[in-house]
């Protein structure tokens, strides 16, 4: 194992503003579209919530195929992170995407970080909701 730190970045965004740059300099990372899950920005009450509230994390747990989806993506993240700290590299980015950026990727960055945090205590992990400030109130 190399002694080299890697940072990951984990991002939510909507696809009506962009996916996020890569300033890294790798050009490279994952982007996993959101948009296949129901969207309970759609339901009054969470319209004005995000995907940080339990409420709406509740109702993506039980409501929704949210936790098949994440499932699959942290065992490719998985393949990924190891390779990435047997070779040294010092920086993944990890994005999610959705209608707005305001629930499902949200829900997946606060989900994604959390995973990656007790599975891989060695890293560094930077969380950013990239569209925050167009959030629903």
């Amino acid at each position: 194992m190399n002694n080299n730190q890697l940072t990951i970045s984990i991002k939510s965004f909507s696809y009506k503003k962009g996916i996020p740059e890569d300033i890294s300099g790798n050009g490279g990372g994952f982007v996993f579209d959101c948009r296949g899950i129901y969207n309970p920005g759609r339901i009054d009450k969470y319209k004005t919530q995000s995907g940080i509230d339990p409420e709406v994390q509740e109702f993506l747990r039980k409501e929704t195929e949210m936790n098949s989806f994440l499932a699959y993506i942290f065992k490719v993240i998985d393949i990924t992170l190891e390779n990435y700290l047997d070779r040294g590299f010092e920086h993944l980015q990890i994005n999610y995407g959705c209608t707005g950026g305001q629930h499902r990727s949200v829900f997946a960055t606060e989900k994604t970080s959390e995973y990656i945090a007790q599975n891989y205590p060695n890293v560094i992990i930077e969380k950013e909701h990239c569209n925050k400030e167009n959030w629903i109130k």
